[in-house]
């Protein structure tokens, strides 16, 4: 999960920064990473860690991995596979942005493909 962005809406501005919480990402990703977000630009690829919105969940901001466009959306994995907090229990997500970088506290790329 993201926090905070607040609603979907907050990622207006082309680089936005957000904050991991919850262990569905590790171990690429940790409760309290910080991470820069941008909207737009390249197209999202299957591997990379993006923000996204859960159509049947709409309140809930995720940071997840896509693996595959979907029905005009994307299906999304936790790269903890104990975690099912993902595309598995809420179906196709609209992503909103890429996830570029982590700032904090190890910054650093991400990479592509989970490790």
């Amino acid at each position: 999960m993201v926090e905070g962005t607040g609603p979907p809406t907050r990622l207006r501005r082309w680089l936005t920064a957000v904050g991991v919480t919850g262990p569905s990402m590790s171990p690429t990703l940790r409760h309290g990473d910080a991470l820069l977000v941008r909207r737009g630009g390249r197209p999202v690829r299957p591997g990379d860690v993006v923000v996204a919105v859960f159509r049947t969940r709409p309140e809930l901001l995720v940071v997840k991995r896509a693996v595959r466009p979907q029905d005009g959306g994307w299906w999304v994995r936790g790269d903890n596979g104990l975690v099912t907090d993902d595309s598995r229990a809420y179906g196709v997500a609209d992503v909103l942005g890429r996830v570029v970088l982590r700032y904090w506290p190890r910054p650093g790329r991400l990479p592509r493909t989970p490790l």
